[in-house]
Order: C-alpha cells, then sequence, then structure tokens
C-alpha cells in the first residue's frame, strides 16, 4: 500500500507538534509505503529538512505557494498561454470566485488540461471579468483596483496548488484542509484514490484566527481572505472518505464548518509514554523552579504573553526560572521581538535553549506550560504527563478536557487559564510553584490520564484499522511484512 501525506508549513521543516506526529506516524507502519507532498512558501525552503526521513518514507515531493513561472524550460503545452476560458471553464471559477457551488472537476481539468499560464490567466481577460463580477455582486462600495489586485494575491496560490502534477497513491492522508485538502481533493479526482482528511488544530479557524490578529490585511479584506479559507475547507471536507480529529468539541467544529457528521472520527494523538520512564530528574539541590515551555518561538505560541507573565510572577517568587525549549528560526522577527522584551523587562532567569531532546530537560522542570492562542490537542502536554509533570495551559483546542480529565476520576493535572490573560498566568505559576505537594498530585493525575487514554499504542491501532479499510476499498494487498524498495 502506497500512502501520499499531504502536509502544509510543517514535516520535514519544522520540529515538534504536527511535524512529529507525522514523523511518529511513519515510523509506527514500517509495513507501508509513504510518500509525501510538502506544501512550503517558496524554494528558499527547498530540502531543508530537519528530520532524518524513515526508510519508508520513499519521496519527498515540494510545492511552493508563492513560486512564479521562472524556468523557461518548463514553458511546455501545460504553462502556454490560453487565449480564453470556455463558457463552462468561466462559469465554475465565477462560481468558485462567489463562493458558490463549484464542479471543481472542471476548475482541476481546467489547469492541468487547459494548458493555462497563472501569470496569464491572473492578468487576463478572463480573470478580470470574473473580479469585476464579484465585485459589482458583493463589494460595489470598495476600491476596484485595491479588490483586484487582492483577489489576484488570493488565488495565485491556490492556482499554483492547481498546477501540481500530484503524484499517484493509494490513500491521500492530507494533515489539514487548506491548500493539503485541495491538492488531495484534486488527487482523487485525478487517480481515483482514497482521501483522508486529518485535523490537529482546524485549519479553517486557526487561519481566521490569525487574519483577525493580521495587521497586513484590513477591513472586509480581512473578510474575503477567510471566505478563502473556509471555500478550500469545504472542498476538503466534500471530497473526504473519512475525516478525523482530536476531540469532541473538534469534532463539533467541523460539522458547523460543513463537514458532514459520518464522516468524522475522534482519533486521539498518543505518544510513547514508556520513552519518559528513564528520563534524567532534578538535581535534588537544585534551588531554582523550573518552569518548561516546549514550543516553536511564534505568534501562535504567545510567547510575549508567557514571558510578562512571568516576569510578575517571578517578583512574588523569586526563585522561578523559564526554559523556553523549541526552535527560534521559524519566525526570526517575532523571537526577536521576544528577546528584546525579556531585555526591555529587565528579567533574569529566562533561557531560550533552542532546539533541545526534551527529554534530557523534561525530568530536571517542575511544572510546564503552554500560552498558545491556538492548539489542537498539545503533544507537549502529553509530553510533560509521560513525565509527570503538570502544566498550566490557556484554554484553547482540547486544553480543558487534557487538564481536567472528562469525568476519569484522576483530577486536575495543572491548571487552566484564558488566552492572553497575564494576571492569570502569573497567578498561575505562582500557585504550583508554592504548592510542591500539589504539584506532585497534579503530576500524577496527568500521568494516569495519559497512559490511560493517549499512549501511541492506541493510536497506531486506531489508523491500522484505517489505513486497512482503505486498502481493502482500493483493493490494495495489506501485509505486516516490513516495507522493502524495490531496486
Amino acid at each position: 500500500m502506497k500512502v501520499c501525506l499531504v502536509a502544509e508549513g510543517c514535516y520535514p521543516y519544522v520540529v515538534g507538534g504536527v511535524s512529529g506526529w507525522i514523523n511518529s506516524l511513519i515510523k509506527s507502519f514500517p509495513n507501508i509505503e509513504f510518500i509525501l507532498l510538502a506544501i512550503v512558501a517558496n524554494r528558499s525552503q527547498r530540502g531543508k529538512f530537519v528530520y532524518e526521513l524513515p526508510k519508508n518514507l520513499t519521496q519527498v515531493y515540494e510545492l511552493y505557494l508563492d513560486d512564479c513561472e521562472w524556468d523557461e524550460g518548463r514553458k511546455t503545452r501545460k504553462s502556454r498561454r490560453k487565449a480564453r476560458l470556455s463558457r463552462k471553464e468561466y462559469e465554475e471559477v465565477l462560481n468558485m470566485v462567489l463562493n458558490r457551488k463549484t464542479d471543481w472537476g472542471v476548475v482541476f481539468d481546467l489547469f492541468h488540461h487547459g494548458g493555462i499560464s497563472v501569470d496569464s490567466f491572473l492578468m487576463g481577460p478572463d480573470f478580470f471579468e470574473i473580479a469585476r463580477e464579484c465585485y459589482n455582486r458583493q463589494y460595489p462600495n470598495i476600491i476596484f483596483s485595491d479588490f483586484l489586485w487582492t483577489l489576484r494575491s488570493i488565488y495565485l496560490p491556490l492556482f499554483w496548488a492547481l498546477k501540481m502534477d500530484v503524484p499517484k497513491a493509494d490513500l491521500y492522508h492530507c494533515v489539514a484542509t487548506g491548500y493539503a485538502g485541495v491538492l488531495g481533493s484534486m488527487a482523487k479526482h485525478f487517480h481515483g484514490s482514497s482521501l483522508l482528511i486529518s485535523e490537529h488544530g482546524i485549519y479553517t479557524r486557526e487561519r481566521e484566527e490569525e487574519l483577525i490578529k493580521a495587521q497586513w490585511v484590513k477591513g472586509v479584506y480581512k473578510n474575503i481572505w477567510i471566505e478563502q479559507f473556509k471555500k478550500m475547507s469545504l472542498l476538503a471536507y466534500d471530497k473526504a472518505d473519512a475525516v478525523t480529529c482530536l476531540f469532541e468539541r473538534a469534532r463539533t467544529l467541523q460539522m458547523e464548518l460543513g463537514c458532514p457528521e459520518e464522516k468524522i472520527q475522534v482519533t486521539p494523538n498518543g505518544i510513547d509514554v514508556d520513552g519518559f520512564a528513564d528520563i534524567p530528574g532534578k538535581n535534588p539541590e537544585e534551588q531554582m523552579i523550573n518552569i518548561g515551555a516546549v514550543l516553536r518561538v511564534s505568534p501562535i505560541k504567545d510567547v510575549k504573553t508567557m514571558i510578562q507573565a512571568f516576569a510578575f510572577a517571578k517578583k512574588s517568587v523569586p526563585k522561578l526560572k523559564l526554559w523556553i525549549m523549541g526552535p527560534t528560526d521559524e519566525d526570526e522577527k517575532y523571537a526577536q521581538e521576544c528577546f528584546d522584551l525579556v531585555d526591555s523587562l529587565g528579567v533574569s532567569d529566562i533561557e531560550f535553549t533552542g532546539r533541545v531532546n526534551v527529554k534530557e530537560y523534561l525530568g530536571r522542570m517542575d511544572f510546564t506550560i503552554l500560552t498558545s492562542i491556538s492548539e489542537g490537542q498539545p503533544l507537549t502536554i502529553l509530553e510533560s504527563y509521560a513525565a509527570h509533570k503538570p502544566t498550566i495551559a490557556t484554554d484553547v483546542g482540547n486544553c480543558r478536557e487534557l487538564i481536567y480529565g472528562n469525568d476519569d476520576g484522576f483530577g486536575a493535572a495543572g491548571i487552566l487559564t484564558h488566552i492572553m490573560n497575564l494576571e492569570e498566568i502569573a497567578q498561575a505559576m505562582i500557585d504550583l510553584a508554592i504548592d510542591p505537594e500539589g504539584r506532585e498530585q497534579m503530576g500524577e493525575a496527568g500521568y494516569k490520564r495519559v497512559t490511560s487514554f493517549y499512549r501511541i499504542e492506541q493510536m497506531k491501532e486506531t489508523y491500522k484499522e484505517i489505513y486497512r479499510r482503505f486498502a481493502e476499498e482500493q483493493q490494495v494487498e495489506w501485509t505486516e511484512e516490513p516495507f522493502q524498495l524495490k531496486r
């Protein structure tokens, strides 16, 4: 069986989170050949992998959303200029832009068999007329030239995705909706394969939250961008044979966004709990109270609020020390702002370790913290529990259930706070710092929770059944023998 994983902006370029989940999934099924379709921003990221690829991952294909028709040698039949769209093509592209019911098969065929150039189409008369019709119907009170250029910038990455020659596989497993879901839907159209969508965070909601806070886009243009992401996710939900999510609240959100209820299966994350059994612990002579934050230093993790809350908490508990463990190169501008914030506050005992082996640090922490503005079901919290450490987390994604459980009787495994609430987060740090007995009880509650419900063995068994079902539907032989690349 050949499975094509489709991922946007994560594996194998970024460590942790969804990337770690993908790497773990591939390793969990040595009997399956995986190929990867990785969606990245531009060619500057080409081949910059931070993972050693598993042996059963045989090929990586890259799609660059911010690309151009730069290679003269590539200007073949597929990229030559096409004068005008057919009436049917025009209608379906217009439907797509207007967020109406669209025959996506016509759109897929247009970009693969229509001999169309992305640049020529976006700058040509057909797209101009489509933009003007959309403008007259929905946005007549804004400046048309601004609207036209916004529309071009919105559709450029989507059209590059639609031009992609997706490699053939038996199953396309998209680890998000968005552009990944578009590619999976297109692959199903051309190859007749099965399509599985797995959402960790809910892609549409995450993009919506980012756009609402964004400074580069204003007013009604925020809504236009948000509708674009909703449209792509709805396509993926419609074409998918099955959709998974991590927890019940995510399932509800998927249904609200248009995913049919019968397609959705809740499949919690899982980690190698036993792998944390012998990690080094805290030196008994250590006087500091160590707080561990395992994350990428990026805006969605809201590291600035964490730093400010820590500064307040340290005034009450001087022995606090914050360890921020994770890469700082994903958003170097934001990371520098975090460094500058530490300097401007004059707060000591904040250490940015960069990328580390978490197992070498986690046992030395007294508790962990996550102040994200958006999450799914954070693996870092599960790893904290595997190390018997309680956590402070914001009330996003599945954090509430991870901390308080779902009537499992284990009790609280940490403290939940509101997003960006400095006072609450600082007080949570203080409360755990001054209560060693409470920390120990919460750490044990977390350990019981992760061993009962979030072991990698449970996740592997769930996906084994899903993959085996799709193998049967595609009439592909299923074997338990390790995959061997044929020479």
